[in-house]
């Protein structure tokens, strides 16, 4: 399913204390730069891009990183596209019944529901990833198939679409998935441009020195 970029979304990253920094900040750069990258091209911008905290105060992710939000949940509207990052923290929020709550609430209308790293944790508590296949970081596949919820916890990928669900591996997987629904939203040239003005192309070091 692909997309004319004329359609304006409102994308939204869900963040709280304890996130893992690279799971949001890799998504936001590739949807932002999606937004740089029209504008380059002459078109319009077409995509809002907010970073979403429970009460719209500032949160302290995993590595310590001070960020703040753009809008709370209360106020931030509705959503095209959500992403739920993972971290340590998602160990905490998926017993927030009023995030919880929220998340089930937002998806109801939503293109695309996403999920970095242990954000699938949440996806799974809220509703929206029941029944569904997902990936998540190689070190919670184990823990995330005896929590139940999913279909099936898939391994040795990037990331897994069923349906309008859109999981992502850890932290850099997150990335690689943004770039594919930007793919998807507003087709892929632009996103392949996009990745482009990002000088994306992963080269590891200890893989590019074999």
């Amino acid at each position: 399913m692909t997309f004319t970029s004329e359609k304006r979304r409102n994308i939204g990253i869900l963040i709280f204390d304890g996130v893992e920094e690279l799971d949001f900040v890799g998504p936001y750069e590739v949807f932002t730069m999606s937004n740089e990258t029209h504008g380059r091209e002459g078109r319009e911008r077409p995509d809002k891009v907010s970073l979403i905290t429970e009460t719209g105060r500032a949160v302290t992710g995993a590595k310590g990183m001070t960020v703040e939000a753009h809008a709370s949940i209360a106020d931030a509207g509705k959503l095209d596209l959500l992403l739920v990052p993972g971290g340590i923290g998602t160990r905490r929020e998926a017993e927030n019944e009023a995030l919880l709550a929220w998340i089930a609430k937002t998806v109801e209308t939503c293109e695309w529901v996403t999920s970095v790293c242990t954000g699938a944790i949440l996806l799974c508590a809220a509703g929206p990833a029941k029944g569904k296949r997902v990936t998540t970081h190689w070190a919670y596949t184990a823990a995330l198939r005896e929590g139940g919820g999913a279909a099936a916890v898939l391994e040795n990928i990037r990331y897994v679409r069923d349906g309008n669900l859109v999981t992502a591996a850890g932290v850099s997987a997150g990335i690689d998935m943004a770039l594919w629904l930007v793919g998807q939203m507003h087709g892929e040239d632009h996103a392949r441009l996009t990745q482009r003005f990002m000088q994306y192309d992963p080269a590891p070091p200890y893989a590019a020195a074999v």
